[in-house]
């Protein structure tokens, strides 16, 4: 068993000291909410946690809470790229490519990532949307029906357990009476469309005539469908959402329902040759393969809330789940002769499953102020059977050939916490501890001459602690300041091939562990609101990529990092006009040199990464601003520019993408009339058709890094909506 026991060691008095003397805040801080933040582990999906939200203004955490208009007003509703570049220390990359998803980074954790979310974690309505071993989906995210989204990062995210560098928790919308009917289409590019519609109203129930509380329900379904802006980069997705919410007396309940289908093609990375040759272009060898993907997934969850006399609530949020995923990859047929290789398509099938039982108490006038408290265990678990086969038939590419892989993986976290909060109207003090106890097993069905049992166990465990402090300076200022220690294992995914790409668990990986502190100031005066973060992270036996060709990767533990940075983030009105800004300064580098692989294919690693050199995926600064005018009650004229510094694309710091800006401008129009209401943008991105890489594939062993951004252009959508 690998323990996490890094100790808890000063971050930096000195650092301390410099931030005590600057301005600093959270955004959204001119929102001023109802309910201040327990902590911040919101593992319930009751109406208490999910109806006011977070109060930014009074954390003692670094959280932003977007609200869900700011995600659909004159937006396609399809990323989650389009509506949390407004959120300081967020990065969400686009890779215009949906076989692969988001790329998503907090603070530079999940920068490594070469598909999906990692290092973070998700939640919708409170229930978890990342998989126990860490591997989360943003395109599970319902856009169309989201009430808001909070951004959580720095020391508190560590509460939320294992592989928490931050988290994003989107609420949906509740049901309403009078009830509200809304569909919506949007086009754009390269034969990009969304179809949408949500349907909200209450079921039963007559609070006047005493027959009971009613069922409130809220229904969102969507399709949207691609060309690709290159070849072989279509796609098709499915989603449907739906809950079910009620509040009878002191009981609370929420049911929840959600199934996505999707098919993608994969138009892979380009090397830096083809990239400047030709960005739109897609390299052959995912042609030949016809390389692609297809998920299927499927997620029921339950919550329910009891309140007792004096502030004491009983919590229990129970989900399962199923999710399938064929991919083909473009792994040559020769690459697939030893024995131990595990083919060219992967064929994987999971079961999914979690519950988290909570008590929460609250207690007036304990010295002077409130003080909230919890404790819980969070159980979450997942099976499932991996398969690997050729992916050619005698000279037949991209075709389910011979088996290569059989195999059985388990992973589970059982994780007990406590946590709590005092707080008066100057002053809040906030601690919590989590134990993180991860352990995975695998079990090989597929022994043949040349491939042995490749069965194997892994175990981590580690203390996960978190304290912090809210300071309330003057009526418009607030100081806060926290530390914390977090740990992240190795998904599945990254232990599930061993240095060479054999398969079978990488019993070598260990989990990584992360100390953090960050001091910040919030200010509001007037109609402005603004924000300063100031950060530091040190990490040990940082995982990343050792080696990763045509879609395989494999990962290795690289020593020390360091991550600090700065985080502003502000917004001001005067009369008409609007304006608003997010600034991300982040400097992650390796503290100690490694070895690592630079082609594929690499049994052994012997290229030398030198201590000092930049963590790949992670950008040393990142500015987003929006201007909007209200040109009147119905029109509405945004400007919006996006800019971000170079990349490196490995951790030997060899080749990097070029740093850019791209500049959008959209024209919005709403009108209200009796029970109808219609809303409609016509938007323009990338207004000066900036050719630029707008993702990467980190440590790509074949050198195909670059991930082309979408050219200039033009997309327009219109919605309806009624209520009943």
């Amino acid at each position: 068993m690998t323990r996490t026991t890094v100790p808890f060691a000063a971050l930096g008095a000195p650092l301390a000291c410099a931030l005590l003397t600057l301005p600093v805040q959270a955004a959204d801080a001119a929102q001023d909410r109802s309910e201040a933040l327990l902590a911040p582990v919101i593992v319930s999906a009751t109406q208490a946690d999910s109806g006011a939200g977070p109060d930014p203004w009074r954390a003692t955490a670094t959280i932003d809470s977007v609200d869900g208009s700011l995600l659909r007003e004159g937006q396609m509703q399809i990323n989650l790229s389009e509506g949390l570049a407004r959120v300081p220390g967020i990065v969400v990359q686009n890779r215009q490519n949906y076989a692969q998803d988001l790329q998503i980074s907090v603070r530079g954790f999940g920068a490594r990532s070469t598909f999906g979310v990692r290092g973070l974690r998700l939640y919708v309505d409170g229930i978890p949307a990342s998989a126990p071993d860490g591997q989360g989906q943003a395109a599970n995210f319902p856009l169309g029906s989201a009430e808001r989204i909070d951004v959580v990062r720095g020391p508190a995210a560590v509460l939320y357990g294992n592989g928490a560098g931050g988290a994003l928790l989107l609420y949906t919308e509740e049901g309403q009476q009078p009830g509200l009917w809304r569909s919506g289409m949007a086009v754009g590019p390269d034969g990009l469309w969304r179809l949408s519609t949500q349907l909200r109203g209450t079921l039963g129930g007559d609070a006047a005539s005493g027959s009971g509380a009613p069922w409130r329900y809220a229904i969102h379904i969507e399709r949207f469908a691609t060309s690709g802006t290159r070849p072989q980069s279509a796609a098709d997705r499915s989603t449907a959402h739906m809950k079910l919410s009620r509040q009878d007396g002191d009981n609370q309940w929420l049911l929840q329902y959600q199934e996505q289908r999707s098919d993608a093609q994969d138009p892979l990375g380009l090397t830096r040759a083809e990239f400047d040759a030709d960005p739109g272009q897609t390299t052959a060898s995912a042609l030949r393969f016809d390389t692609r993907k297809s998920v299927r997934q499927r997620q029921l969850g339950a919550a329910w809330q009891h309140r007792f006399a004096a502030g004491r609530r009983l919590e229990l949020m129970a989900y399962a789940g199923t999710r399938s995923v064929l991919q083909y990859q473009s792994i040559p047929a020769a690459t697939q002769a030893p024995p131990s290789h595990s083919g060219g398509v992967i064929d994987l099938d999971r079961d999914y499953a979690g519950m988290n039982l909570r008590w929460r108490s609250t207690h007036e006038d304990v010295a002077g102020g409130q003080l909230d408290w919890s404790a819980g265990l969070a159980y979450d678990g997942q099976a499932e059977t991996r398969r690997g086969y050729e992916n050619f038939i005698g000279s037949q590419l991209g075709v389910l050939g011979r088996l290569r892989r059989d195999e059985r993986n388990r992973a589970s976290s059982a994780d007990p916490y406590v946590q709590a909060e005092w707080r008066t109207q100057r002053l809040a003090l906030s601690a919590g501890l989590r134990q993180a106890r991860v352990r995975y097993r695998s079990e090989d069905h597929f022994i043949v001459p040349g491939n042995g049992d490749d069965s194997g166990r892994m175990a981590w465990r580690g203390w996960l602690p978190s304290l912090g402090l809210r300071v309330n300076l003057g009526p418009g200022l607030v100081a806060h300041a926290s530390v914390g220690r977090g740990m992240e294992t190795p998904t599945l995914n990254e232990a599930a091939y061993r240095p060479g790409g054999g398969s079978g668990l990488n019993t070598g990986l260990a989990a990584s562990a992360h100390n953090t502190a960050e001091i910040g100031l919030r200010g509001r005066h007037g109609n402005a609101g603004w924000n300063l973060t100031l950060f530091e992270t040190h990490t040990q036996r940082e995982l990343t990529v050792l080696s990763n060709t045509a879609g395989r990767a494999t990962y290795q533990n690289a020593g020390r990092t360091l991550r600090r940075g700065l985080e502003f983030g502000g917004n001001a009105q005067w009369g008409a006009l609007s304006a608003s800004a997010a600034l991300t300064l982040l400097q992650a580098r390796y503290r100690d040199g490694f070895l690592t692989c630079d082609s594929a294919p690499c049994a052994t690693p012997a290229a030398p990464v030198p201590a000092g050199a930049r963590l790949a995926g992670t950008s040393p600064r990142r500015l987003w601003s929006e201007l909007a005018w209200q040109l009147s009650p119905k029109w509405t004229w945004t400007v919006d520019m996006l800019h971000s510094g170079p990349v490196a694309v490995n951790d030997r710091n060899t080749e990097h993408a070029g740093g850019y800006t791209v500049w959008g401008t959209s024209l919005r129009w709403s009108r209200q009339w009796q029970q109808w209401g219609a809303q409609a943008f016509v938007r323009v991105d990338n207004l000066t058709d900036r050719r630029y890489a707008g993702s990467v594939i980190v440590n790509e062993g074949s050198q195909r890094y670059f991930e082309p951004g979408a050219r200039r252009g033009l997309s327009a959508g219109l919605t309806l909506s009624r209520s009943f």
